[in-house]
């Protein structure tokens, strides 16, 4: 009777001649490299098995790595930016000084020292309503801002807080309508009030004369008065200077010197206590010294006329 399946060497005869084919390919390959070929070939068909099947690993790793680096970059700038903003809100007032300093070299003695904390801020929000020119900061009572603290970009002075919240506050912008900012011409001196006009690239000069010296190019910057802006911070440039016939005043008008409409970061100022000048320490010190002087005599005095009294009574 024939069978069904034809049965074949078993399987331990199979195992050995496997080993034994095995061992002479290792052999063969060993001494003569006659199987680099074959090798090339099969990894060549494998490779792309091989990639495939790393490549979700890999991906995981070069992502996790570009977001790493991406974050880290990201900190950096933010970083950079606010130092360079802060260097440059320093440094603004530097021609301004050198300008000025003829001009102040007497009154620095008399005039005591006055230092800013600053506080970066960023605009989260602007006012749509084209009448007003309001924007949102996010830094309020919790940060100690108050309010009518003055607000500045790395180019100059661009308005005023006008509400405070907890955690955060409304600032008006010095080209508002309703605001208005005393300010001096860095080359003449001369004081005035610059008044918004409604539109963000000009203010308006009021109330001057047609003698007035004063001429498109100018530098207006924050004279101090009123308390609320510290001195010498530019404000704007006169762009137009007209002398109407007819007219009691002149037609002026110049474009802010800060960015309005394109900073998204801005510095919140805290305006110092004068410190004392020396001359006075020193006036109040030699006070001080005398007074001391004073009562030791005084008390000196009646500790000499009670013991007389003591002595005349024994």
């Amino acid at each position: 009777m024939q069978t069904l399946f034809i049965r074949g060497p078993s399987a331990t005869v199979r195992m050995a001649v496997l080993v034994v084919a095995s061992i002479a390919l290792m052999t063969v390959d060993h001494r003569w490299h006659s199987v680099d070929l074959v090798r090339s070939a099969l990894s060549s068909i494998i490779y792309p098995l091989q990639y495939t099947i790393d490549l979700p690993i890999k991906l995981y790793y070069w992502a996790d790595e570009s977001l790493s680096a991406r974050q880290a970059l990201l900190e950096k700038n933010r970083e950079f930016e606010a130092r360079h903003l802060e260097n440059r809100v320093q440094l603004q007032k530097l021609d301004i000084i050198e300008k000025e300093n003829d001009r102040l070299r007497k009154l620095l003695g008399a005039i005591p020292k006055t230092t800013e904390r600053l506080l970066i801020a960023e605009i989260v929000n602007v006012d749509v309503d084209p009448y007003r020119q309001l924007i949102l900061l996010n830094k309020g009572s919790n940060n100690d801002v108050y309010q009518g603290q003055p607000i500045i970009d790395a180019l100059g002075i661009m308005g005023q807080v006008v509400h405070v919240g907890p955690m955060s506050s409304t600032a008006m912008l010095i080209t508002d309508a309703s605001h208005a900012i005393p300010v001096q011409v860095n080359r003449t001196g001369l004081r005035a009030i610059a008044f918004g006009s409604g539109k963000i690239d000009q203010l308006n000069l009021l109330h001057l004369p047609h003698s007035v010296d004063i001429k498109v190019g100018d530098l207006l910057i924050t004279s101090g008065l009123g308390g609320t802006f510290p001195p010498n911070f530019p404000v704007a440039i006169v762009s137009k200077v007209e002398h109407p016939a007819g007219e009691a005043f002149s037609l002026i008008e110049a474009k802010p010197h800060a960015q309005l409409d394109k900073s998204r970061e801005v510095l919140l100022v805290w305006r110092n206590k004068p410190e004392p000048a020396k001359e006075d320490k020193k006036t109040a010190e030699e006070a001080d010294s005398k007074n001391e002087k004073n009562d030791s005599s005084v008390n000196g005095e009646k500790e000499k006329k009670h013991s007389q009294r003591r002595g005349n009574r024994e």
